[in-house]
């Protein structure tokens, strides 16, 4: 059969789900037995997000083949059986840095470039490049219909939709219906209104996602379709719900799949969500439930760390257990907030990725509470390296002069010593944008250790987006003292994770292994991460006294010696 194309497009307001929509439509379409592909694109500038605030933009999700991309390709890679690539996320920088490529190489043959056609045929471009992949390839145009930024994508998915005809293309529009507590009364004027400007550039939707906090009773539904042309049984509820996995459950129940199917002339037999459902019941129903500090400096914006939250979801599915999250900005522990006050009611501690100095110190007295006092740790990319500080600190003995390149608190002189540094790959690179160790690599374990224990494996392999690295310097003394580099490359270069052997979960490493894990298939060290929380709280030891931290930082003293050789 000839590929198939959904669109999916947004009104009213930001933030309502675009991406998740998406998301959940492919997990409908791979349940109907057909293959899916997803693409987003975004209306700004930047060439990626890379070098973007996680406080504007988000998570940067990273893709095997190295690509810096929208939080959006997490979702579908959580939601359904596709790898995101670089092909999967397009930018207007991307696509205007591409015609100007052509345009100098003399690829128009001196034509005046425009945006159309040159701009939107290099949008078609990308969409119809993934034909090939899939049966059904569902495309998000970000940004929210009236943006004057969004109008070449919008335009281009107008002319690609008329070019391959109805029954090989649809429309799919996420809009608002809020309901007014004052008036008790749904509203549908804010629908309306979007669905006008979408049809005033041409593209009339054929379906409806209408976000509300209720579903829609029959009359709003005629009235909404009424009013925009769309078949009333095309109108569907977009309810918000408590399990985000919930949502392909609830566009089945509203008849979506049926419309898509009838609506591209698809067969429609009954969708395989058993064990989709599986996981939304053990999400609703757990046996028990653990709670985990995430200690970190983007915090107040939680879609910063979005992959991560989702990963202990799902460490926590893979136990039968509901995780419950404590968010702990790091700064608080560097302003004299008391690290026992603030993690004893927890079963674990995570130190999650970030750059910049601001609330390292912080980290690393989480870090060091965690070692202390027996707590479960684990540290990803940031958190590995504070890990590798904060050991060499307190139980090396370098004190304050334990350091990073990123951080210079002691300064580039003497005095300091980069158990971090720069990779030096990266030595006289200046730019930020795209020049990380990005994507996937593969990692050796040592055999007898937590790191193989959970992975069941010797090799292999995890997503990376880090600019710094250990010191290989510094690895003497800190094995010495007990720290076990259990994690390196194949060719000894990088070391990717550490861990204490001796104490209950202590593990730490430089790839984000929250990129890989799924709901239906937890990240094997977010299930063992998870699951010695709830052995730690289930023993009580997070509510008992602090033992003498003299008892358990003693200063190696064969370790002075290699310390000062390095």
């Amino acid at each position: 059969m000839s590929t198939k194309y959904i669109f999916v497009t947004g009104g009213v307001v930001s933030s309502l789900g675009k991406g998740l929509a998406s998301a959940a439509i492919g997990r409908l379409m791979e349940a109907h037995g057909y293959t899916v592909n997803l693409l987003k694109l975004d209306p700004y500038i930047n060439v990626d997000p890379g070098t973007m605030s996680p406080f504007q933009h988000g998570e940067v999700f990273v893709t095997d083949d190295g690509a810096e991309t929208d939080l959006d390709l997490g979702h579908y890679e959580r939601f359904t059986n596709v790898r995101m690539a670089k092909a999967n996320n397009y930018t207007s920088g991307q696509i205007y840095e591409s015609v100007i490529q052509k345009e100098r190489q003399g690829v128009y043959l001196g034509n005046t470039v425009q945006v159309i056609p040159h701009i939107t045929n290099e949008i078609k471009e990308c969409i119809t490049a993934l034909a090939s992949t899939a049966d059904i390839v569902i495309s998000e145009i970000g940004g929210t219909i009236g943006d004057i930024e969004s109008l070449p994508f919008l335009e281009a998915i107008r002319q690609l939709g008329q070019h391959v005809g109805r029954g090989n293309s649809m429309f799919i529009h996420l809009t608002l219906v809020p309901y007014i507590a004052a008036a008790k009364e749904l509203k549908t004027k804010p629908t309306q209104r979007s669905v006008k400007e979408l049809r005033s550039i041409g593209i009339q939707p054929d379906v409806l996602l209408c976000r509300t906090d209720r579903f829609l009773p029959d009359g709003i539904k005629e009235k909404i379709a009424l009013f925009t042309n769309v078949d009333p049984e095309a109108v569907i509820t977009a309810k918000d719900v408590d399990c985000i996995y919930d949502v392909p459950v609830v566009f089945q129940e509203e008849g979506l799949d049926s419309i898509i199917c009838e609506s591209l002339g698809l067969e429609c037999d009954i969708p395989d969500l058993a064990e989709w459902l599986h996981v939304v019941r053990t999400y609703k129903e757990p046996s028990g439930r653990v709670r985990i500090a995430v200690v970190g400096k983007y915090v107040e914006f939680e879609e910063s760390y979005k992959s991560l939250t989702e990963a202990l979801i799902h460490g926590g599915l893979a136990n039968d257990l509901g995780v419950d999250i404590k968010w702990v900005e790091a700064e608080r522990l560097e302003q004299g907030e008391d690290a026992a006050d603030l993690l004893a009611d927890v079963g674990g501690v995570l130190v999650p990725g970030g750059f910049g100095d601001r609330g390292v110190r912080g980290m690393m007295e989480a870090i060091r509470y965690a070692r202390v006092h027996n707590v479960p740790y684990f540290g990803i990319c940031l958190g590995f390296q504070t890990a590798a500080m904060e050991f060499a600190e307190n139980v090396v003995g370098l004190g304050d002069s334990a350091d990073s390149s990123e951080f210079d608190f002691k300064g580039p002189g003497p005095g300091a010593n980069k158990v971090i540094y720069k990779l030096r790959d990266l030595l006289g690179v200046e730019d930020l944008g795209g020049t990380m160790r990005l994507g996937a690599y593969e990692c050796e374990l040592v055999p007898v250790s937590r790191a193989a224990e959970a992975y069941g494996s010797e090799m292999i392999s995890e997503r990376h987006r880090h600019r710094y690295e250990f010191n290989r310097a510094f690895e003497p003394p800190l094995v010495n003292a007990g720290l076990v580099l259990s994690g390196k490359t194949a060719d000894g270069k990088f070391v990717e994770i550490l861990e204490l052997p001796e104490h209950p979960w202590f593990v730490a490493c430089q790839f984000h292994p929250e990129f890989q894990s799924r709901p239906q298939e937890a990240h094997p060290l977010f299930a063992a991460f998870v699951r010695a929380a709830q052995d730690h709280a289930n023993s009580g030891s997070s509510r008992m006294v602090a033992r003498a931290e003299d008892a358990t930082e003693e200063v190696i003293a064969e370790t002075a010696g290699d310390v000062a050789a390095v």
